[in-house]
């Protein structure tokens, strides 16, 4: 998605939520709402980590779906390129100028293949993982017919029991048949543990990422007994990049929430037993009160059509005297016993889960010291093909 129409031609409160020099108390809700100041200081952070240990931050475009917050990642994050889970995602991104993208998962379907193979021709270096060897030829011939090239990752099973095979003698035979195959290259291994990011317990997912670690060690170990160069071993998130980063062995991070940070991720503890704190909250849910027809009971206008509770429900941010109780489809009910809230009074809702929460919105409201400074189209919006 894009912004075509010139932002002065956009009616509020029917096309978009709010514009550029709004305050922040006429922005239309229930909407999306990024803290500019948090979100630029969550890129910096973890860039800044990066490039001090040597790694490329290949960050997810998953979570926020956004071209715009995927040029800043580059202008201020160190993010040297982008995750997709789609193709139609990631052609929203080479589209716009993005020069090297990864499909972290397996393309399967010929029309999306071909439609891959087709990347390359925007200028993007084009990535995707694998697990399949009659996948293999199938991308090989899509190559060819373009005359392009894909860079494949053999993805291993490294405890998820999702995608990925198991490390063994055949790694070496599906990194032999990439190499053999016109148009493909092979250029490493996916080795990431999604489960893991959201294990409260620090040494827990310490325990976890040593098995991955040991699977990823063997499997460099195969390659190179047989002579093949592992360049790109990729994964890690918000939960564990600082394990994939000590690990000796990855060369990369996929890290994505961090950005946003939701009200999951900050069940998360580090090695201290205190939650996640090098992040900030950036991304919320603006609500207003609509009702308060009981006394200890608000209702506000953000219910299930506006956010994901698979992780949770949402958290009232800066507030512990009013909590957030239940949803349904148009509507949240704030538990509210001194009677606090009133009518028309906005709240500021941390999401339970951040990537499919943005994906059900068209816009992020960007804004800055009570000011709207921005407001950012979420490209890739629904493009889940």
């Amino acid at each position: 998605m894009e912004l075509t129409t010139a932002l002065e031609e956009l009616e509020i409160g029917y096309d978009v939520p709010a514009l550029p020099g709004m305050d922040e108390s006429d922005i239309q809700t229930p909407c999306l709402v990024v803290d500019l100041d948090a979100l630029e200081k969550n890129m910096r952070t973890l860039g800044r980590y990066a490039k001090a240990h040597n790694m490329q931050l290949r960050c997810h475009a998953k979570t926020h779906k956004s071209v715009d917050i995927a040029k800043l990642q580059q202008q201020i994050g160190n993010c040297s390129g982008l995750c997709c889970q789609k193709v139609s995602e990631a052609e929203v991104f080479a589209r716009a100028g993005i020069k090297d993208i990864l499909v972290s998962n397996q393309v399967t379907h010929p029309r999306m293949i071909d439609r891959l193979a087709r990347l390359p021709l925007l200028g993007t270096r084009t990535l995707c993982c694998v697990d399949d060897m009659d996948n293999i030829q199938a991308l090989s011939q899509a190559a060819t017919r373009h005359q392009t090239t894909i860079e494949c990752l053999i993805e291993i099973e490294c405890g998820q029991a999702r995608c990925g095979i198991d490390v063994g003698p055949e790694i070496v035979t599906m990194a032999q048949a990439i190499i053999a195959a016109p148009g493909l290259t092979f250029s490493g291994i996916q080795a990431y543990q999604g489960a893991m990011q959201h294990i409260q317990n620090y040494q827990e997912r310490q325990q976890k990422i040593e098995v991955v670690v040991a699977l990823v060690k063997q499997a460099i170990a195969l390659l190179a007994d047989a002579n093949i160069a592992c360049d790109i071993v990729t994964g890690g998130g918000t939960g564990s990049y600082y394990f994939e980063t000590e690990s000796g062995v990855y060369t990369e991070l996929q890290c994505g929430s961090y950005i946003f940070m939701d009200a999951d991720y900050q069940t998360v503890h580090d090695a201290n037993h205190l939650t996640i704190s090098e992040f900030d909250n950036a991304l919320f849910i603006l609500t207003s009160i609509m009702s308060h027809a009981k006394p200890d009971l608000a209702v506000c206008d953000a219910g299930l059509k506006v956010q994901s509770v698979d992780s949770g429900l949402p958290r009232i941010f800066g507030r512990d005297d009013i909590t957030y109780q239940q949803c349904s489809d148009e509507h949240g009910v704030i538990d509210d016993p001194q009677g606090v809230l009133k009518i028309n009074d906005t709240l500021r809702l941390v999401p339970g889960h951040c990537d499919p929460t943005c994906n059900i919105h068209d816009y992020y409201v960007g804004v800055r010291n009570g000011t709207v400074e921005t407001v950012w189209p979420i490209s890739a919006r629904g493009k889940a093909f």
